[in-house]
């Protein structure tokens, strides 16, 4: 009441009060003395943190064989093997997010919005692709894909083998190493073009999947300098041609 700190009280009066600091902040925030948290400038000022709910690992040991140094490897034996990167994009924190691909060969990018950011949502996006694509347009696509340690993505061996055929292996997951971003550095820098027209922080939940379709073909068919300003949408056809596009549900926009 004083304006005197709780810790500054305790070393003064050592003798009066026996109980040791943590237990005094506990009658003070139950309300069971007369003085109350508005008393303390401090206590006042900074505001409760908001808990976060974080997934765990599905399995702790998923990059063993998975690493960065494994990736390098396969591609230095398989130099011709085409090459996927994945990654999420969080909306707000707690709601929808989306699943991202990007094929390294053209720089076409898809994005799939899950309602939670959890490993069964990636996992069903994973067995309706393969389902949906014909078996070697899965491969060329998917076969080698590149993503970072998020929870989402800690259970490779669901999204590796299809569960009603656990001998063939449809895909092969490498993990980048921890903090380390540029690893995978297209699919996050064409986050940036999503990110204009949903911005960090925003709610994915009232998109639906069209309109999230909708926005890839719009980014699909913006021109890149890299590629003398043609756009990745008709890089992709001129590889897999116009009915996988169809399949995968995009569509080229014209430049106007």
């Amino acid at each position: 009441k004083n304006g005197q700190s709780i810790c500054h009280i305790l070393s003064t009066c050592k003798n009066e009060i026996t109980c040791s600091e943590s237990t005094l902040r506990r009658l003070v925030n139950s309300g069971a003395l007369k003085a109350r948290n508005i008393d303390m400038p401090r206590t006042v000022r900074f505001k409760p943190r908001k808990g976060i709910r974080r997934q765990k690992k599905i399995d702790r040991n998923c990059t063993v064989g998975r690493s960065y140094e494994d990736f390098k490897q396969f591609i230095q034996d398989n130099p011709d093997t085409p090459i996927t990167e994945m990654d999420s994009v969080i909306g707000k924190q707690g709601g929808a997010v989306l699943l991202t691909f990007i094929f390294r060969s053209c720089n076409f990018m898809l994005a799939f919005k899950r309602d939670s950011n959890n490993t069964q949502s990636v996992i069903d996006i994973f067995n309706d692709l393969y389902r949906r694509l014909p078996e070697n347009v899965y491969d060329s696509l998917f076969g080698v894909i590149l993503t970072d340690n998020g929870s989402e993505f800690s259970n490779p061996s669901e999204l590796e083998y299809d569960k009603l055929s656990l001998e063939l292996q449809r895909t092969k997951i490498f993990y980048c190493e921890p903090s380390s971003p540029y690893q995978k550095g297209k699919v996050e820098n064409n986050h940036e073009l999503i990110r204009r027209i949903i911005p960090k922080g925003h709610p994915i939940d009232s998109y639906s999947q069209e309109d999230i379709d909708l926005m890839m073909s719009h980014i699909n068919s913006y021109g890149r300098p890299q590629y003398n300003h043609v756009s990745p949408a008709p890089l992709f056809v001129n590889m897999f041609g116009e009915d996988v596009l169809h399949l995968l549900r995009q569509q080229i926009v014209s430049p106007e």
